[in-house]
């Protein structure tokens, strides 16, 4: 079992930021605009999604939505990141939202919407992907998000093209820049035409790589133009993933070796955080050298809490609810100092992601379980109360663990040491 020290009491000191950003006065629903809330602490955000069934052939009902909602509110978040529109789950919540502002005109939540786009040929039994080339599916995508932000202006403040598009490792999907551009110019000309709310901002959520962070096989000139014509980029970094594809950041140091276990994972989550905030400079400098300077912010990242395959007990050892709480705590912290929104991934464990395999990592990284019980980053939070009245299926919000952080620690294992991985490595 790994004791914990000093640690402890950084939770204690992210409620107590909480608490005080609640405190702050919120702007006008009807005048706010997507550049007053990106950046702003005063606006936490985060992925969202609400299935709870092992497909998404059953979408969420609009109680089920509007459960979520005040979950969310709760936890002091006021903007939610949903994928697409093509199923009926993101047009309910809207529907949603508006229902629970209706009830109680002060409740607040906004909605960066994304537009889901495929290469032609994706998904099917096709073996080519035509990359530069727009599935059928794009079209009726991008008309729908459009209906949508002109429906509810006062929600929607932010239209997102695509979901890590570009990047070259999604092969069943992924186009080149200039698929997204192309959807992206559209917009801007909507909006510009009055055919769109002229404040609503629009842009592409993508891994960090597809940003211009990456190699120069991503240093195209369709890049170069779609930076310059979204309003700001929105990028994706996730060390979690990493502890495994590019683990050098991971491993525990030779220095390192005498340390205690405590240590030893505070120094390789500390060093998760400097990776994540490299891959965040490594897009800002890229804009910067083709001459832009718009604001970034982060699209996605997050921790998943169990793995049986690569990042867990047999692979990186990287998944379990402490790891996951520290990273939660230690990137709202920077983004709150520096003002990047953070939409952290993800508010609710899904099982339909992978849906073969339900301990596989994708199915786990809401900060809420599918048992209703929070995870280790939000138990201070049930301890203030702040649930109170509210369930999520019917059950009432409560503790991962019955509460026993002794009895957490136990499944907390030290990542493996650098000679570990490098071994790993060569074979």
């Amino acid at each position: 079992m790994i004791k914990l020290l000093t640690v402890i009491t950084l939770p204690a000191l992210m409620l107590l930021i909480a608490c005080g950003n609640r405190t702050e006065k919120t702007m006008s629903s009807k005048s706010i605009s997507a550049e007053e809330i990106l950046g702003n602490p005063a606006f936490q955000a985060i992925s969202y999604s609400g299935y709870r069934g092992i497909s998404r052939d059953i979408q969420p009902t609009i109680p089920e939505l509007k459960e979520d909602m005040k979950l969310l509110a709760a936890m002091d978040i006021k903007i939610v990141r949903t994928y697409n529109v093509y199923l009926d789950a993101v047009p309910n919540l809207l529907k949603a939202i508006t229902e629970l502002k209706e009830d109680d005109p002060n409740f607040e939540m906004y909605v960066m919407m994304g537009a889901w786009i495929d290469a032609k040929n994706a998904w099917t039994d096709k073996p080519e992907r035509i990359r530069d080339e727009n599935s059928p599916r794009n079209e009726k995508e991008i008309a729908r998000v459009a209906a949508l932000a002109n429906k509810y202006p006062d929600i929607v403040k932010v239209i997102a093209v695509g979901n890590e598009a570009m990047v070259h490792w999604q092969s069943e999907y992924y186009v080149e820049p200039g698929i997204i551009l192309q959807w992206v110019n559209h917009l801007q000309k909507l909006k510009k035409e009055g055919k769109l709310p002229e404040d609503i901002w629009i842009t592409s959520s993508d891994n960090f790589a597809s940003w211009g962070g990456g190699g120069d096989e991503y240093h195209k000139e369709d890049l170069n133009k779609l930076i310059r014509s979204v309003d700001y980029i929105s990028m994706h970094t996730y060390p979690m993933h990493d502890t495994h594809y590019n683990p050098d950041f991971w491993g525990v140091r030779e220095n390192e070796l005498g340390n205690s276990d405590e240590e030893k994972i505070e120094a390789a989550l500390q060093r998760s955080l400097e990776y994540s905030v490299g891959q965040y400079q490594s897009v800002i400098d890229y804009m910067k050298s083709i001459g832009e300077n718009k604001q970034v912010h982060i699209g996605e990242t997050g921790w998943a809490t169990i793995s049986n395959g690569q990042y867990g007990n047999e692979g990186s050892r990287a998944t379990d609810e402490f790891k996951m709480g520290r990273y939660h705590d230690l990137i709202r912290k920077w983004s709150d100092e520096k003002k990047v929104s953070v939409f952290y991934f993800e508010a609710f464990d899904e099982k339909w992601k992978d849906a073969k395999n339900q301990q596989g990592s994708e199915n786990h990284f809401g900060l809420i379980n599918l048992k209703s019980e929070a995870k280790y980053p939000l138990w201070d939070l049930v301890d203030a109360g702040v649930f109170e009245g509210l369930t999520r299926d019917g059950k009432s919000i409560t503790k991962t663990f019955d509460g026993d952080l002794e009895t957490l620690m136990e499944s907390v294992k030290v990542p493996p040491t650098n000679k570990e991985i490098q071994a790993n490595k060569a074979q």
